[in-house]
């Protein structure tokens, strides 16, 4: 195998220079985005489309830096804010309604522990998925392979290193479930501050 193939077959790879020309278009892409007018909505929307190829109601507020591109796919509603980084060697599927807080971190890549291996360039990438209406938070870091399920909420500074089952609020380093989701989170938005009425009626008009 090639190391285009062999790095797509989450196989150790070297970066060569197949591989580095496929990074050529992100790189050019993430440098228009990261200097973008910031009040031009349009232009930021119709580059990140571009270069996540699928996207449906994306938003990316720059800075935002990836490797590929075309290896991260997002679901309706996806939300990015400032200074994300997705290592997208492999494959990065997001959910629909998904939202990275500020310098959130997803990786797929990583390096041998072997020294004299990792010293000749060699390097590997592993997916991770991301379920529905997730919400991680900021300076969060997602490693290689890992797989967050449904509609979790990953507290902020967390770094994930294990999947994450559904419905749960996981925070910590190493990241770790705390607790359930529950019908009495509805009620909150933050600690004890109740959720009021009106947005209870503007969601069920909207249903």
């Amino acid at each position: 195998m090639d190391n285009v193939m062999r790095r797509e077959a989450e196989q150790l790879y070297v970066c060569d220079e197949e591989v580095w020309k496929q990074m050529l278009p992100a790189r050019r892409l993430t440098q228009k985005l990261n200097t973008v007018d910031r009040t031009d909505l349009q232009a930021i929307a119709a580059i990140v489309k571009e270069l996540f190829g699928k996207s449906e109601g994306a938003m990316v507020s720059p800075p935002f830096y990836c490797d590929y591109g075309f290896n991260i796919e997002v679901g309706k509603n996806f939300g990015a804010n400032y200074n994300c980084t997705i290592l997208d060697v492999a494959k990065v599927k997001i959910g629909d309604n998904c939202l990275l807080a500020p310098n959130v971190s997803i990786y797929t890549a990583g390096h041998p522990f072997d020294p004299e291996i990792r010293s000749r360039g060699y390097e590997y990438g592993i997916s991770v998925t991301i379920g529905d209406n997730v919400w991680i938070g900021g300076n969060s870091v997602i490693c290689p392979g890992v797989r967050i399920g449904d509609n979790v909420v990953i507290g902020a500074g967390s770094v994930v290193t294990k999947d994450i089952p559904g419905n749960v609020l996981a925070a910590g380093n190493p990241c770790r479930v705390i607790r359930e989701i529950t019908e009495e989170d509805r009620k909150y938005y933050f600690k004890k501050r109740r959720i009021d009425e009106e947005i209870f009626e503007d969601m069920r008009q909207k249903r």
